[in-house]
């Protein structure tokens, strides 16, 4: 049977099977992209070991980190305690295709994050403006059911005017991949934007490439990659609209 159960028990025992992160890297699509941009509130969709998330709240991100995985979610509740971080990493578990998360409050005299003068508006084009200004999905596959497009047009709707979703896929067969499939397809990034459907008077691409890097697998073998990366932005509503 392919349910939220088996997935759930799957992960879990991926997750398990490994020993416990101490110190888990970034993805480096997401540091080329962010290193930039002002901190604020950041949602991490299929947050695994959670290098991406430690690395966001570092540098002044508030995180929320969801997995399907309780051991994951566990493990990075306490990797953000023992880091220092507990106060900016809100690690949740969440079957996205049946429930998605929110925004953590900020404390108590720090103030919510603010859409650049260019992009204020009371309402974006496509429905109420969000509560994050950056939302991440680094590999969101899996072997079992998920409407991933629905997931990622609801993150794409949960970002406040300004802010970005970025999804990186495989767009290659690393060797140490659960799914050894040979005739596998990769969507390129801008058939993934084009199943989000998004209005483009409320959306628009930033970036859609194909970039290619040496990974290093669980085992310690290096192999060459390719990485599929989309980057949306919100925008505020077009002038001339209802």
């Amino acid at each position: 049977m392919n349910t939220t159960a088996d997935a759930r028990t799957t992960w879990d025992g991926i997750y398990a099977a490994r020993p416990a992160a101490t110190d888990p890297r970034p993805n480096v699509r997401l540091t080329e992209t962010v290193a930039e941009l002002p901190p604020g509130d950041a949602l991490e969709l299929g947050c695994g070991e959670g290098g991406d998330t430690l690395w966001l709240a570092r540098r002044g991100w508030r995180v929320t980190a969801v997995d399907l995985s309780a051991v994951a979610v566990e493990r990075l509740n306490a990797l953000a305690r023992s880091h220092g971080l507990a106060d900016r990493v809100t690690a949740e578990q969440h079957d996205l295709g049946a429930s998605f998360p929110e925004a953590t409050e900020a404390p108590d005299g720090v103030e919510a994050s603010e859409a650049p003068d260019d992009t204020e508006s009371t309402g974006g084009t496509g429905g109420p403006d969000g509560r994050f200004d950056l939302v991440t999905a680094h590999y969101l596959h899996t072997p079992f059911d998920l409407d991933r497009s629905a997931v990622l047009r609801r993150a794409a709707h949960a970002l406040r005017p300004g802010g970005r979703l970025l999804v990186v896929d495989h767009g290659s067969t690393a060797p140490w991949s659960w799914n050894q499939d040979p005739d596998v397809r990769f969507p390129s990034p801008r058939e993934v934007a084009e199943g989000l459907a998004l209005d483009p008077a409320g959306w628009t691409v930033e970036r859609a490439d194909a970039p290619r890097r040496t990974a290093t697998g669980p085992d310690g073998t290096t192999a060459e990659v390719t990485d599929h990366v989309l980057c949306v932005r919100r925008v505020r509503r077009a002038a001339g609209r209802a």
